[in-house]
């Protein structure tokens, strides 16, 4: 049986440990509600540039835009997968990596797979049974659309040029801050969904210039904006994982904390017990 020292050392630790943890959740508690203010602006933006550009699309006659559009066989696909720099997030990465090792065997099996990452921790756990052509960990130091925008133009360029066929996003999107939804989400070629486009909004748009004009620029922004959505995506999802995982953390330790306290209390009633037993004991030896 553990000494009254001891299980005080431990209690004291315990309590250290509930400290660091409840001061972990409230730090991703305020960075969860700066990154959902983030998330929940850009989203609506996202998908009118989406609508815009399905309208658009489907309104011209040639086949303008085909070095953005599907290929005849896909030979070659690159994984973007963005996860975190930093753990204590539960599953969150896991989960992610889990999801690429999963494409790799399954749809894309017979196809070379190419990885690029954003995260050290992803990269970190596929580097150990994957060759990452990429890691671009360096865009958490500093997450804004400019920098994301760089590793954009990467994508497209490297797309339009033929060097891939196929490029998909691998995320965890958030939902709440105890559910994030791992998302597959195609990068290139585009996906249009020219059925849900409606005489409505058809007659919301009114071009000065002419539709090829402002595809040229509309469909890389649109794209800069899907991957800039999805960064910022996953950065709310973490922090809500991350959160969630140390008000899991702060829990057990109070309920560790708890057992520990009346382990102690036991241990000194039993000592007590003990000294008055070897007392009384000494008094009537004292007196036969």
């Amino acid at each position: 049986m553990a000494t009254l020292k001891e299980i005080r050392n431990r209690i004291t630790s315990v309590n250290s440990t509930m400290q660091i943890t409840s001061a972990m959740m409230m730090v991703s508690s305020a960075k969860l509600k700066r990154a959902q203010n983030s998330i929940q602006k850009l989203r609506p933006y996202s998908e009118k540039m989406q609508e815009l550009l399905t309208h658009i699309t489907s309104s011209i006659d040639e086949d303008y835009g085909s070095e953005y559009k599907d290929r005849e066989e896909i030979k070659k696909v690159l994984l973007v997968v963005i996860t975190s720099n930093r753990g204590l997030a539960g599953a969150f990465n896991s989960t992610v990596v889990k999801a690429v090792k999963k494409l790799i065997d399954t749809t894309y099996k017979g196809i070379q797979v190419d990885i690029l990452t954003i995260g050290k921790k992803g990269n970190d756990l596929l580097s150990k049974t994957c060759s990452i052509n990429e890691n671009h960990s360096e865009l958490w130091d500093s997450l804004n659309f400019k920098n994301t925008s760089e590793i954009s133009e990467k994508l497209i360029d490297k797309f339009i040029q033929g060097e891939y066929d196929k490029i998909d996003l691998v995320y965890n999107s958030f939902k709440n801050v105890v559910v994030q939804l791992l998302k597959v989400e195609q990068f290139l070629p585009l996906q249009l969904d020219k059925e849900e486009i409606s005489a409505k909004i058809h007659s919301d748009y009114i071009f000065e210039s002419s539709k090829k004009e402002i595809l040229e620029k509309l469909i890389p922004n649109t794209l800069k904006i899907q991957l800039y959505k999805a960064v910022l995506d996953s950065n709310a999802a973490e922090h809500g994982a991350r959160m969630s995982a140390m008000q899991s953390a702060t829990d057990n330790a109070k309920s560790l904390k708890n057992q520990l306290v009346i382990s102690y209390n036991k241990a000194r009633q039993a000592s007590i017990t003990n000294e008055l037993i070897e007392i009384v004991s000494g008094a009537q030896a004292l007196e036969s």
